[in-house]
This record gives structure tokens, C-alpha cells and sequence, in this order.
């Protein structure tokens, strides 16, 4: 369940894929040693969880692209879904800066 949600969440801007990824390395560590060799050294999602794990940085472009990612659909849901309650608009533009902050307080990992 969390290597699927972390797979959604590269695809989806509020959901986070490194967390999810890491909770799944974590569970298999112990529980299946063989699913945890396979999600380490998986070609994309792999590279999420060493980086991470290994240096606290989240690389450029995955900065780049969640940051982006994330303003477009708050600033879609401001304007058209609650465009009526302006305290719904400051929330949602509130939570988008604190994960923006959040997401920009990791180390940037430059390849």
C-alpha cells in the first residue's frame, strides 16, 4: 500500500512520493529482505529513497517539478473550485506555502 501511494504521488502534487517510499523500504527491511534489495535498487523509484536516506536532499528537478506542480493546481482550486469563501482560499494558499517551504528546506541534490 505505501509503494503504491508513493507511485501516485509522483504523479499527484499533494500527495508525497519520498515518504511513502521510505515507509515501504522500512516495513520490507524486516518483513521481506528481497522486496527491500528489489525497491533499493529499482531504476527510478530507488534512486528517491538513497538520496534521501543517504544525503537529505531531494534533487532539482524533483524540487522543481513539485513545486511547480503543487501552485498550478492550488492556484486551479482557488480560483475555480472555492472561489466563493475567501477563508478557504487563504487556507489553501497557506498549506501551499508551508509545503513549499517544507519541500525547499531539504537539501537540493544537483546531478
Amino acid at each position: 500500500m505505501c509503494l503504491g501511494l508513493g507511485v501516485v504521488g509522483i504523479f499527484v502534487p499533494l500527495l508525497p512520493t519520498t515518504p511513502f517510499l521510505l515507509l515501504a523500504a522500512a516495513l520490507w527491511m524486516h518483513s521481506s529482505p528481497r522486496l527491500h534489495a528489489w525497491l533499493l535498487s529499482h531504476g527510478r523509484l530507488g534512486a528517491y529513497i538513497r538520496d534521501f536516506r543517504e544525503r537529505r536532499a531531494i534533487p532539482l528537478h524533483a524540487k522543481i517539478l513539485s513545486v511547480a506542480l503543487l501552485w498550478t493546481s492550488m492556484l486551479y482550486c482557488v480560483v475555480a473550485v472555492v472561489g466563493r469563501w475567501w477563508w478557504a482560499q487563504c487556507l489553501l494558499l497557506a498549506v501551499a506555502a508551508g509545503v513549499t517551504w517544507h519541500i525547499l528546506s531539504f537539501a537540493t541534490l544537483r546531478k
